[in-house]
């Protein structure tokens, strides 16, 4: 029996999902750009796709501009904002010390072209201050950029509070939004941001698909020039079968928010309280402050975690070190290392990450595995 606990990863697509897609590459094979029937099939299908995410987030559809996903959105907003504010004399970015790479080395790569960066620190817990935002925000500063969840221990950081007080400094804020939208409730307008990243594949959507909400007003310049596509922020000819899908698990996931949240917290809950209780010298990270619904992120002393992982695999049952994005990197994760977690504790951590097909079942078989596994690693040792 399988196990797949690698949500936060990549999720599987939705039945739902496979059959709008299959229909589009099938069906609506049209330019969206070109007038005649085939292509305006094209582009209302496109448009159709937009509805639905703007409302999954609460936002008017001509503010979302579709993206290859949340790696091409996290960028558009900051090299699109730096473009435009630089030359104005706005040339300071401020961004947590636990973003996802997509930022951080984004982030970078503005610095390298001389940028100031400021890198805000996160607590023991993994949760950005916001009055340490706040602190940092100066006069020069274009762009705040904050994730509203993190992606290795889905500890929820404190939006509200950091867009406020960012922009009434007259900053800019984006907020990495792709390990929240699908999984619990976003508002742009409850928020306060400027802008926002998603994307479809971890809510049960296609890999190559997602988008970047730009509050109405707000001015980027665009990555990709080009045709007039998305309103002349995005050139290009669009990915329907993609956007197709992105909308399909839009509607979804908005269908089905309240439900899974409530679910899935209780099987992580119970995934988590397992392990803590039947599994000696082993540290939950981030479960004091606020998180997703799905994730865990635990510390299993004395085993490495990628010998665990293997073990794991060899079982059938699918976890990950962290993030995805990092894999294949002998580094370690910049995230725990920035809660301040010893060399040993941050090699010895695990993300399980669970999603709408996870069940009772599939806790029950790690439960069931993993202590062996960890003493077994233990005595190797």
């Amino acid at each position: 029996m399988a196990v797949y606990l690698d949500h936060n990863a990549t999720t599987p697509l939705a039945p739902e999902v496979v059959e709008a897609m299959t229909a589009a590459l099938r069906d609506v094979f049209g330019n969206a750009s070109s007038v005649h029937r085939f292509g305006q099939r094209a582009r209302a299908a496109v448009d159709d796709a937009r509805a639905a995410v703007a409302a999954l987030i609460g936002a008017d559809p001509v503010e979302v501009v579709f993206t290859s996903g949340g790696t091409e959105a996290d960028n558009f907003a900051l090299r699109g904002a730096a473009d435009v504010l630089g030359p104005a004399g706005r040339t300071h970015l401020v961004v947590s010390a636990i973003e996802h790479e997509a930022v951080l080395q984004t982030a970078r790569s503005l610095q390298k072209r001389g940028w100031d960066l400021t890198l805000v620190p996160v607590d023991a817990s993994g949760v950005v201050s916001a009055q340490a935002v706040c602190a940092a925000v100066r006069a020069d500063t274009a762009l705040v950029s904050v994730m509203h969840a993190n992606n290795e221990i889905g500890t929820i950081q404190p939006i509200v509070e950091i867009a406020a007080a960012a922009r009434a400094r007259g900053a800019l804020v984006h907020t990495d939004a792709v390990q929240t939208v699908g999984k619990i409730p976003v508002e742009v307008g409850a928020l306060g941001v400027d802008l926002l990243s998603l994307t479809a594949h971890k809510f049960h959507g296609p890999k190559g698909a997602g988008a970047l909400w730009i509050r109405r007003g707000v001015k980027l310049a665009p990555l990709l020039t080009g045709g007039r596509q998305e309103r002349s922020r995005r050139a290009g000819t669009e990915n329907v079968p993609a956007i197709v899908g992105l909308g399909a698990a839009a509607r979804l996931a908005a269908g089905k928010l309240a439900m899974e949240g409530t679910r899935q917290a209780a099987l992580r809950d119970r995934l988590e309280r397992g392990i803590l209780e039947g599994i000696r010298h082993t540290t939950a990270h981030g479960a004091a402050a606020p998180r997703v619904p799905n994730t865990t992120n635990i510390s299993f002393e004395g085993v490495e975690a990628e010998a665990l992982l293997i073990a794991l695999d060899l079982e059938d049952i699918a976890v990950s070190t962290g993030s995805a994005c990092s894999s294949g990197t002998l580094e370690p994760s910049h995230v725990l290392r920035a809660m301040g977690l010893s060399a040993h504790r941050v090699q010895s951590s695990l993300r399980f990450s669970l999603g709408q097909g996870t069940t009772a079942t599939d806790i029950d078989r790690v439960l069931a595995v993993l202590p062996g596994l960890v003493e077994r690693l233990r005595n190797l040792g």
